[in-house]
């Protein structure tokens, strides 16, 4: 598992690490993911705080109990998580890259050219 990076509250980034397991696939619909105590162990977190980051999922409706079996992945978890990182993406990138553009005097089919020619490049 990755470390921390020390600016954002670290139930949050386990939670965010949570959502990118089940995005990826590594956490299946229905699939079960680790327990609290595995995440604390493996972490090195305290365990309260490894709830509060399920919790977050928990409360999204994302990830449920079974009481006395553990926690798993809900159906639709990984297509609600997709939508809110697409208008999330729209929102924080997309706006502010269009309004760019207009600034710029570009054209919808020039603003088009140019996602065309970015989207084609390799990393």
């Amino acid at each position: 598992m990755a470390g921390f990076d020390g600016t954002r509250p670290i139930f949050l980034q386990l939670a965010e690490m949570l959502e990118e397991g089940i995005i990826s696939g590594a956490f299946p619909e229905e699939g079960q993911i680790p327990s609290i105590t595995e995440y604390s162990a493996a972490l090195k977190i305290n365990p309260a705080t490894a709830l509060k980051g399920i919790n977050i999922l928990v409360d999204e409706g994302l990830v449920y109990k079974k009481r006395g079996v553990g926690m798993f992945v809900a159906a639709g978890a990984r297509e609600k998580l997709l939508q809110r990182r697409r208008e999330g993406f729209y929102a924080g990138r997309l706006l502010p890259a269009v309004k760019e553009a207009r600034s710029l005097g570009l054209s919808l089919a020039e603003l088009q050219e140019l996602t065309a020619r970015a989207y084609a490049e390799k990393e």
